[in-house]
């Protein structure tokens, strides 16, 4: 099998709303989908999702680089992902998003021409799925609101943005558990907005309203203050933008800076080097989540694969297309009642892009 033609596609999709962190507002997701097509009639699909304080690429960015990507691609065997992720992780070692998607379509030949739901080909079998619901930052009273909305639509965990003042967000923590009442888990990410000071101080002060675990409370290359947080709070932290590859996880396992890792296929490179992290995760017995950037369902399909093969992956949080006012995927993960969800049993990703969505859409093909 040869890869004959490559077509990339610009994918403009608008939220429902603006989406506040502490790293910046989103109103448009500007994503991208990578089809890779074979001599043998099989094609496989990826998706890119950038944001560029985190990953420092921006659409145009990923779409110059997939062209590139692309050229080095063609007349190359897909089935051998080894190589062809070396390759692609070696001509440009920081574009992880751009290489993400192509990682993602290789896979997903690999698995259609297996036969098998991607979940089988790594080895895992169907598990329940249950992702959280996410708050941007807002007034307090406005994040109590939202937070109310997804108790009611059943959500098990809401996943709250911080990350400004430490007074400011203890007061939204304590906003939205007022509101919620007890039972539900808060998990809180602060994007790297505090300061060690700032971190324990909020993290204390938010300590009784049952949160489960603060996200990247520092900046992501300050691994000392990030275990000074992790000696000095009692919520547990996870490793966000501190984690992009299997030696950030090495690393952050050796200098005990964190207790759990969050896996995104877009720091990751793809599910290639997630599936190398989440190797590492179980050595160290170090519990993970899968999380998301702006991605679409075809993305969040491959994110959930991986969560249902590797139960070392013990959160979810894929909610990103649920803030989407188009869907462009037909096929892949379905959302169930209450943040379940439900995976394909198509091979491969089990999901493509509709093509009247891609009608509309800029385009370029290498061949």
């Amino acid at each position: 099998m040869r890869i004959v033609k490559v077509t990339v596609y610009k994918a403009d999709i608008p939220l429902v709303a603006p989406f506040r962190i502490a790293l910046g507002a989103t109103e448009v997701a500007e994503n991208f989908f990578v089809r890779i097509d074979t001599d043998e009639g099989i094609h496989g699909w990826g998706e890119g999702s950038p944001f560029p304080p985190i990953v420092g690429e921006t659409q145009a960015i990923c779409l110059a680089a997939a062209r590139d990507m692309a050229r080095l691609l063609i007349g190359k065997d897909p089935l051998d992902v080894e190589a062809r992720v070396r390759e692609i992780s070696s001509f440009l070692p920081h574009n992880t998003t751009a290489r993400s998607a192509f990682d993602m379509a290789l896979y997903d030949i690999l698995g259609k021409a297996a036969g098998l739901p991607l979940y089988r080909l790594f080895g895992g079998s169907p598990r329940e799925l249950l992702t959280d619901d996410t708050i941007g930052i807002d007034t307090p009273a406005a994040m109590a609101e939202k937070a109310v909305k997804f108790k009611e639509e059943g959500f098990h965990a809401i996943k709250v943005k911080l990350g400004t003042t430490p007074e400011e967000d203890i007061e939204r923590v304590r906003r939205i558990r007022e509101a919620i009442g007890e039972g539900i888990p808060i998990r809180v990410d602060a994007n790297q907005g505090w300061d060690l000071t700032a971190a324990v101080e909020a993290l204390t002060g938010i300590e009784g309203f049952g949160v489960q675990y603060c996200e990247q409370p520092v900046a992501a290359g300050d691994l000392d203050s990030m275990r000074a947080v992790r000696e000095r709070a009692r919520i547990p932290i996870m490793a966000d933008e501190s984690l992009f590859d299997v030696y950030d996880a090495l690393r952050l396992v050796k200098e005990e800076a964190c207790d759990y890792f969050n896996i995104k296929l877009s720091k990751s490179g793809g599910l290639h080097m997630a599936l190398r992290i989440a190797a590492v995760a179980e050595a160290a017995r170090m519990a993970c989540m899968v999380g998301c950037m702006s991605e679409t369902r075809l993305a969040l399909t491959a994110a959930a694969h991986l969560a249902s093969a590797r139960p070392i992956i013990r959160f979810l949080d894929l909610d990103s297309a649920l803030t989407h006012t188009v869907d462009p995927i037909v096929g892949g993960m379905e959302y169930g009642e209450g943040g379940r969800i439900i995976l394909p049993d198509g091979p491969g990703l089990g999901a493509e892009v509709d093509p009247a969505f891609l009608g509309k859409c800029e385009s370029f093909t290498v061949s």
